[in-house]
């Protein structure tokens, strides 16, 4: 009975010195915590009523330790939602710290009871703290996630609104300038955090999708290039392809296809509609790379009846030979038609073959595109068809007007 008479009057004085643990608390957080200090005044105030509500639930704690799981949490549950978010958890174990310091120098010497309960009761805070910590951090992660899946949907399927870039900021996307969609298959579990690392070690930032079977990356160059370990300097900007090449081993067998780069992430999904194009038809080109530029796709895109690969081929192609010179596009015309031979296409155009090589080589200046290869001569053909069906039906619809 002696032993139960003095928890009962250490519980007595534990309550008669609450006022006095609050205020030397207090004092002791201005003096020790810089961060504290330059709080505003609310936000003060929140972090000392926790701390009050820590002294008040130890006594809670001591009376009944059984309490634990409930009298711990509670602590937290004081503080306003908003103070969570402006507090990092190693400043949250910084305050338990010194608010069990502070009512360990004025309560331990009373007794070795009081020093073992305040021991104890420091560890489940401490542990309380961690739990509200580690499910804000998952409810986050959540919610990230959800926001990131709206926002790729978003660029898939063009249905952009003014909101975007405020959900893109608030995904933290550090991509700088220009953006590229990647597409293609991969199984049902993703190792996201892996495609995560890769793109972060390439220098790029990314948004993932997994729609089903099709992995969708949006890719942004960082805004500052990894460093180089070896030559202790920043490493060179990789292109979007050498990207793709790096992020190629996350995805599944299949077509693997890269849209062109637009201007920023806000029209990625001009680059998305070309990748997810090319990712419909890539089977149909034999030994297409992987990953494959949805450009070099443009014919079977154009055939599949893709009207944005009809429009690369004739903005790309077609309309700037027309508009450079007339002579360049009879040349290549009559190239393609004689089977890429210089001594035929010169003999239709009345020239020596080095003129034709000449002009050849202009052909690839003005639009990038080299007609002696197989591959770029099919796309190249491609355009002067569509660009030809084109300009055709503009002249009949005009004539029909008249």
């Amino acid at each position: 009975m002696q032993k139960d008479r003095t928890k009962e009057q250490e519980l007595a004085w534990l309550r008669t010195i609450t006022g006095e643990l609050s205020t030397r608390t207090i004092t002791r957080l201005d003096e020790t915590l810089p961060w504290y200090g330059s709080m505003p005044p609310s936000r003060r105030s929140a972090v000392g009523l926790v701390a009050q509500t820590g002294i008040a639930s130890f006594i809670q704690w001591y009376e009944d330790p059984s309490s634990t799981p409930w009298i711990a949490s509670d602590v937290f549950s004081a503080a306003p939602r908003e103070l969570l978010r402006s507090i990092s958890l190693q400043e949250t174990l910084q305050l338990i710290r010194v608010v069990v310091s502070v009512v360990e120098e004025r309560v331990a010497p009373r007794s070795e009871a009081l020093r073992e309960a305040i021991l104890h009761y420091s560890r489940d805070v401490a542990f309380a703290a961690a739990d509200v910590y580690a499910r804000a951090a998952e409810a986050r992660g959540l919610w990230d996630a959800r926001l990131e899946a709206l926002v790729v949907d978003s660029i898939l399927t063009g249905e952009s609104d003014d909101e975007l870039p405020s959900r893109i900021a608030a995904l933290g996307w550090h991509g700088d300038g220009e953006a590229a969609v990647l597409v293609g298959t991969a199984e049902r579990f993703v190792d996201v955090d892996q495609l995560r690392r890769s793109a972060r070690h390439a220098g790029a930032d990314v948004l993932i999708g997994l729609q089903g079977t099709r992995l969708v990356l949006v890719l942004g160059r960082l805004d500052a290039p990894p460093r180089d370990a070896h030559a202790g300097a920043e490493a060179p900007h990789l292109g979007f392809l050498e990207i793709a090449q790096r992020l190629a081993d996350g995805f599944s067998d299949g077509p693997l296809v890269l849209g062109p780069t637009v201007e920023n992430l806000v029209d990625a999904s001009r680059s998305a509609r070309a990748a997810l194009a090319g990712v419909a038809v890539a089977r149909s080109w034999r030994h297409a790379p992987r990953p494959v530029p949805a450009d070099d796709l443009l014919p079977e895109r154009a055939l599949a009846g893709d009207g944005l690969a009809r429009r690369t081929l004739i903005e790309q192609i077609y309309e700037p030979l027309a508009a450079h010179s007339g002579e360049l596009l009879e040349t290549l015309w009559c190239y393609l038609d004689n089977g890429r031979s210089l001594e035929a296409t010169a003999r239709e155009l009345f020239v020596h073959p080095n003129t034709v090589r000449y002009r050849l080589k202009k052909v690839s200046d003005v639009i990038g595109w080299n007609a002696t290869g197989a591959r770029e001569a099919l796309i190249l053909q491609s355009a002067l068809i569509a660009g030809s069906i084109a300009q055709h039906g503009t002249r009949r619809a005009a004539s029909s007007k008249k």
